[in-house]
């Protein structure tokens, strides 16, 4: 009996909750082993005139808000980074290795750049990342680059995504600059998850679609400089489906649009706990809080952080947050208790997230 106990007791430990917190403090530690503990805990807001490779040539939007730290509504995709990482890693470079590397030529794991040009229009852009593998010479001068992508299925993939390209051609410039040489060549690796094979498009340095580029960094540039919203006009069909912050934006069924990039959304609890977290550390100098639903939902993130009142719409009445009795049904919020008294139904909400930012407490 006590064996059949203590395999119960194992059997108990092994559950989501606990891999999950296992995994992000394994994530922590690895991030301080490798000298990267910026990486634990929210990004720093870039200057707008600085963009990450990686994020060309999408919606400007959903851009922003990832730029700004607005609370994020799923989960980042850690095990298509993870499975995109090895692919690389183990695969693409020993694969380059063997295949291209000889005499005097090279793989090297990574190159670094920071590109700062200005525009026809005066606007000063910086362009600053780390590359994929590079093809280099005997001197570690860059000739190739390379950007390795891995996707589900590679059926009906004819040709690379534009902000793929856009990403290799911001690789090529940094890199002709920083070595004052010509990188006009790069190529897109595309690996497939489930069948492990590869398609590959060479993509050679076009000044046209470069000027595209740069526009669209100006254009967003502009954007956060003016501290303007950018319009919800995705260059991708999928981008909202996949899109972290479609609900604030207002491509998802709830009642919201157009929303700035501080505050959570009242009634809403589809934020992950460890994307609230973040977002409440990012903000934490502006005094950002939880909303009375999210407190419900994490009642031990309420012991840590402050938590904002219920407010009703219709008598303006405040209730603090564990003051009232809810069963955390979204689609049945709770009555207020002062307009319930003059025969009035009026429901609870949290703030909105402009009233968040404005620190209406």
């Amino acid at each position: 009996m006590a064996g059949r106990e203590r395999t119960n007791r194992f059997a108990q430990q092994i559950n989501a909750e606990s891999f999950a917190e296992w995994y992000a403090e394994r994530e922590f530690a690895q991030n301080i082993r490798e000298g990267r503990p910026y990486f634990n805990g929210p990004s720093p807001v870039p200057e707008p005139e600085r963009h990450a490779p990686s994020n060309l040539l999408q919606c400007h939007r959903k851009i922003a808000y990832r730029q700004t730290n607005a609370p994020e509504e799923r989960e980042p995709p850690e095990g298509i980074f993870w499975s995109g990482q090895l692919f690389e890693e183990d695969v693409v470079v020993p694969y380059l290795q063997d295949t291209v590397a000889g005499e005097n030529t090279y793989v090297r794991n990574s190159m670094w750049i920071d590109d700062t040009l200005e525009t026809p229009g005066s606007e000063e852009l910086r362009f600053k990342g780390s590359t994929d593998p590079v093809i280099v010479d005997h001197e570690s001068e860059p000739l190739l680059v390379t950007e390795v992508k891995t996707k589900s299925s590679l059926d009906g993939l004819n040709e690379p995504n534009r902000h793929h390209r856009a990403q290799v051609h911001a690789y090529m410039h940094g890199l002709s600059e920083k070595y004052d040489s010509s990188v006009e060549d790069a190529v897109i690796i595309y690996g497939g998850r489930t069948s492990m094979d590869v398609r590959v498009f060479e993509e050679p340095f076009s000044a046209a679609f470069w000027e595209r580029v740069l526009q669209w960094a100006a254009t967003h540039t502009d954007f956060r400089q003016t501290e303007t919203l950018p319009p919800a006009d995705p260059e991708y069909e999928w981008e909202c489906s996949f899109c972290s912050f479609k609900h604030r934006c207002g491509k998802s069924d709830r009642p919201f649009s157009d929303t700035g990039v501080t505050g959570f959304l009242p009634l809403v609890d589809d934020y992950p706990r460890n994307q609230i977290t973040e977002y409440l550390d990012a903000h934490a100098e502006s005094g950002a809080k939880l909303t009375p639903t999210l407190a419900h939902e994490h009642p031990e993130l309420a012991e840590e952080f402050d938590v904002y009142d219920w407010h009703c719409p219709l008598c303006e009445y405040r209730h603090a947050w564990d003051a009232i009795q809810w069963d955390g049904d979204m689609m049945n919020p709770p009555v207020c208790p002062e307009c319930a008294e003059n025969s009035v139904l009026g429901t609870l909400s949290g703030p909105n997230p402009e009233a968040q930012s404005r620190h209406d407490r």
